[in-house]
């Protein structure tokens, strides 16, 4: 993305949310960074966009001046590269699906093969992102669908629709005491060290059940950005994590124990989509996702057998 539109986004989303916490927050960035881009625009400008307050920030006359010619640039750069992807579709038939740890699980395989299937002419690419980038490639535009979890924060271009949910578990070594335990909840693990993942804040904090918590402070034994990460560093005793269930299947390996968990809200496989890029092939993905996960997604949201 070009640098100056960057700067336009970053400066619309605290015009829109003013605030420099929860603007950061909405585009997976710091807030020292935002701050920074924002004081790089307005020295590029030469005038003060926001006057800072003690509950966020206000636009200055200069500020709300710019928010309107700020959109009328923005709307007509995402208008050009809708156009300018209509155009590049109908010449090279790729189709790039973005995914992070198991994807949709046993689900993954059956939507690819029917959707090659409806589309023969097109290649079907698959890219796998870690925990910091659980959008999958659609911030950036490298794909053009995704298959992630939530939570991923309110971001306005975001279109998702739900698969399957399914069941947390607690990951600990076989050697651990809770290894045994039929079920355990958040209050056996309030002093344990977790290994927690390097993601924005909302998926991090799901993922370290902060809500459960009830303000009980994580104690952070090791920061992962791959589940493969996470299960090796279980195994060197660095931690315990939570991790949806059907990661007992997919990475199952000598000398862990997944353990059903009491308490804890589902985790939910979502397909994604950029509202900018809806194409024809996007919307075909979507339904047979939808359709596959229709007829197949409840064996999804049961516990896993063990």
């Amino acid at each position: 993305m070009d640098e100056n539109l960057r700067l336009v986004r970053y400066f619309l989303a605290v015009a829109e949310e003013l605030h420099f916490r929860r603007a950061a927050a909405r585009l997976f960035v710091s807030q020292p960074t935002l701050s920074d881009q924002i004081h790089r625009l307005e020295q590029h400008l030469g005038v003060r966009l926001f006057e800072r307050t003690g509950r966020g920030v206000i636009l200055t006359p200069a500020g709300k001046e710019f928010e309107g010619e700020a959109r009328t640039v923005l709307a007509a750069w995402e208008q050009a590269v809708v156009v300018t992807r209509r155009v590049a579709e109908e010449r090279a038939q790729t189709f790039v699906l973005g995914f992070v740890a198991n994807a949709a699980a046993e689900l993954t395989p059956l939507i690819t093969r029917r959707f090659r299937d409806h589309h023969a002419g097109v290649s079907v690419e698959m890219h796998q992102y870690d925990f910091r980038e659980p959008l999958a490639g659609l911030g950036t535009g490298h794909v053009d669908v995704a298959l992630t979890r939530p939570p991923l924060g309110h971001i306005p271009w975001l279109h998702t629709e739900t698969l399957f949910t399914e069941p947390r578990v607690l990951v600990v070594s076989a050697a651990h005491p809770l290894a045994g335990h039929d079920v355990v909840s958040v209050e056996d693990v309030l002093d344990e060290p977790f290994v927690a993942w390097k993601a924005p804040e909302p998926c991090r904090d799901f993922w370290l059940a902060l809500d459960q918590r009830k303000g009980y402070p994580v104690r952070i034994g090791r920061e992962v950005v791959t589940m493969d990460e996470c299960l090796e560093s279980i195994l060197m005793d660095a931690g315990v994590a939570f991790a949806q269930a059907s990661s007992q299947r997919f990475y199952a390996r000598p000398g862990l124990a997944f353990v059903p968990t009491a308490g804890l809200p589902p985790t939910s496989v979502v397909v994604a989509w950029c509202a900018d890029h809806e194409t024809p092939l996007v919307r075909d993905f979507v339904r047979v996702a939808r359709e596959i996960a229709e007829i197949d997604g409840s064996r999804m949201s049961a516990p896993s057998d063990g």
